[in-house]
C-alpha cells in the first residue's frame, strides 16, 4: 500500500470516526480558506511584482480568483451540496457570489486605505529585523490584505452556511 493511500484512509477514517459533522465543516471550510487565501494571495503578489498593477487592481484580480476558488470547493467539499442542477447552481452561485461582494467591497477598499495609512510599513521593519529577505514579505499591501483576511474569513462562513449552502443535501 503506497504512502498516499495510508495518509488518505488515516484522514478519511479520521474524519468519520472522530469529529461530528459539524467540527468537519468547520475543519473542511478552514483547510479551504487556507488554500483559497493562498489563491488569492499568490495571484494579488504575481499580479503585484510581475505585471506591476496597482494595489488596487491586483487586489481586485486576486479577489475574484479567490471567489471562483471558494466557490467550488464550499461546494463541493465544505458543504456538501450534491446537487448539480442548472437551477440550484445558478441560485448558489449567485447567493455566493452576492455574499463574496460584501466582504470583497470591503477588502478592496480597506486594504489599500490600510496600505496607505502606513500599516504595513511597521511589518516591513519587523520583517527585516527578522531577517526576511524575500520580495514577497515587501509587497506593498500584503500585511494589510493579512489583517483583513480574518475578519473576511469569518464573515464569508457565516453567509455560506446561514444563506448559500442551507439547503445543501437537496437533490
Amino acid at each position: 500500500m503506497s504512502l498516499a493511500k495510508i495518509l488518505k484512509y488515516i484522514i478519511i477514517t479520521f474524519m468519520k470516526n472522530l469529529l461530528t459533522p459539524q467540527k468537519k465543516e468547520i475543519i473542511l471550510y478552514i483547510i479551504f480558506g487556507i488554500l483559497t487565501t493562498l489563491v488569492s494571495w499568490g495571484t494579488y503578489a504575481l499580479l503585484v511584482n510581475l505585471c506591476s498593477l496597482s494595489v488596487l487592481s491586483s487586489n481586485t484580480l486576486s479577489w475574484i480568483c479567490g471567489v471562483c476558488f471558494a466557490f467550488v470547493t464550499n461546494k463541493i467539499w465544505v458543504f456538501e451540496s450534491h446537487s448539480w442542477k442548472l437551477q440550484t447552481i445558478c441560485k448558489e452561485g449567485t447567493t455566493f457570489v452576492s455574499s463574496r461582494i460584501i466582504t470583497g467591497i470591503l477588502e478592496i477598499f480597506a486594504v489599500p486605505l490600510l496600505s496607505l495609512a502606513g500599516f504595513d510599513n511597521m511589518f516591513f521593519e519587523i520583517a527585516g529585523k527578522i531577517g526576511f529577505s524575500m520580495k514577497l514579505f515587501y509587497t506593498e499591501g500584503i500585511y494589510s490584505k493579512a489583517a483583513f483576511a480574518v475578519i473576511v474569513i469569518i464573515l464569508n462562513y457565516i453567509f455560506s452556511k446561514i444563506l448559500v449552502f442551507k439547503n445543501k443535501n437537496s437533490q
